[in-house]
């Protein structure tokens, strides 16, 4: 009798792990949670990193044959770097993924020969962090977040992915290390060896799969970020299909058959397969509601609101000055007046308006050399609201389409699925 293959994600973010069991249909299964504070007060501890993985994991195999595994994958916080020794043991305090490198010189360094479009430019850079490592005695590599976990998984610490990579200063076009980052003065030999996320890595080590109860023939995937993980567990997987995180700040990605870069925008592209991720950030979002009115409030003034038919007003909401996407403005003025006398119609003239702004980043993002929005798929708490929802619908003309999933180790396991079929074990 065939067993029911599955495969797990896992997904370590800013307060715990998360993963999930998936069938080959990508239906979810089992899961499992734990909070990183339940096993250290401290969030930079990779050992607390680990320990919660492993109780997430552990919960989640309780629930599954675990003989049923054949393949697993992680993802990890973007630019959450840590030095490692050759068995993989941190050398120092890990540099978390907002974390910045305060030494001017290294920071000008990556400025001096830096492609424009490159994402290693800034404070929070892995390779700015790898510039602050890279002298630690007894030094192997200094990796990311993931590659740290999957490699306790594998025993391979000097393994990551296209994605984790690129703040970095990785190229996903040529798919290489460039020549460029040994003239910042970064010894390019911590680098670690970069593999397309949803890669098959390795096999399983033996400790490991003894550890966890699993087949010694389980493969390892390469992985990818919070953020492309919690992209790809939506659904969306063709040119043009967009996801709108509606939540305190607006953020909008689409996936598109060739890389887009506009620093100008903050706005840089991950290689996912054969296609590209692109997105920026606005300012306007729930920031700009919670400024005016309370969640309660909000949700009574919806009932009273007819999306169907415009306000006539034309605000662009912002709580000060500044934007960053679709318009590139340190100094952009809010405009949100005339103010209506009743507050149904201010909260509606917000909701178009944040709905124009939406609108006119995927506009920016088609006249970046990226497709037409064809569809659209919405996360965060602001998803949930009908009639903000039906104002986005006119404005935005596309398909709403249904999220399957807004668990990041949902996307994950999708990564391990693709690894699974290119190893043959699906």
């Amino acid at each position: 009798m065939n067993r029911s293959k599955l495969v797990i994600g896992i997904d370590i973010g800013t307060s715990g792990a998360r993963a999930v069991a998936m069938a080959e249909d990508g239906t979810v299964v089992a899961t499992g949670a734990a909070k990183l504070a339940s096993h250290s007060d401290d969030h930079r501890d990779p050992i607390g990193w680990w320990k919660a993985v492993q109780a997430a994991l552990v919960e989640t195999l309780g629930g599954i044959d675990r003989q049923n595994v054949v393949a697993l994958s992680i993802d990890g916080t973007s630019g959450t770097m840590l030095p490692v020794d050759e068995k993989g043991a941190p050398l120092a305090v890990p540099m978390m993924y907002n974390d910045t490198v305060a030494d001017r010189a290294f920071l000008d360094a990556i400025a001096a020969h830096a492609p424009r479009e490159s994402a290693a430019h800034g404070a929070t850079s892995g390779l700015a962090k790898l510039l602050v490592f890279q002298s630690l005695p007894g030094i192997f590599r200094v990796i990311h977040q993931a590659d740290w976990l999957a490699g306790h998984f594998t025993g391979l610490y000097d393994v990551s992915d296209e994605n984790n990579a690129l703040k970095t200063g990785y190229d996903p076009v040529s798919r290489s290390w460039p020549e460029w980052i040994e003239k910042t003065g970064a010894r390019v030999d911590l680098l670690p060896n970069v593999l397309p996320a949803g890669t098959p890595v390795a096999t399983i080590s033996p400790m490991a799969a003894e550890a966890f109860g699993l087949s010694d023939d389980v493969v390892v995937v390469a992985g990818t970020t919070d953020g492309c993980a919690s992209f790809l567990a939506t659904g969306a997987d063709q040119p043009g299909d967009g996801v709108s995180a509606l939540g305190t700040t607006l953020t909008v990605k689409m996936l598109s058959d060739r890389p887009l870069f506009a620093p100008e925008y903050g706005l840089y592209s991950h290689r996912i397969g054969e296609m590209w991720l692109a997105g920026g950030a606005s300012n306007t979002g729930g920031v700009v509601l919670a400024e005016h009115f309370s969640p309660e409030r909000i949700a009574a003034l919806s009932g009273e609101i007819d999306p169907d038919v415009e306000t006539g007003l034309d605000y662009y909401p912002l709580v000060r000055p500044g934007e960053r996407f679709p318009i590139a403005d340190p100094d952009l003025a809010p405009r949100m007046s005339p103010r209506p006398a009743d507050d149904a119609s201010f909260l509606k003239a917000i909701f178009e308006g944040i709905a124009g702004v939406e609108s006119l980043a995927y506009q920016r993002l088609t006249a970046l050399g990226g497709p037409a929005l064809q569809s659209l798929r919405s996360v965060g708490g602001g998803a949930k609201n009908t009639a903000w929802t039906a104002i986005r619908s006119r404005k935005l003309r596309v398909p709403f389409l249904p999220v399957i999933s807004e668990e990041a180790a949902a996307g994950t396991a999708r990564l391990a699925l693709s690894g699974a079929r290119k190893a043959g074990v699906l």
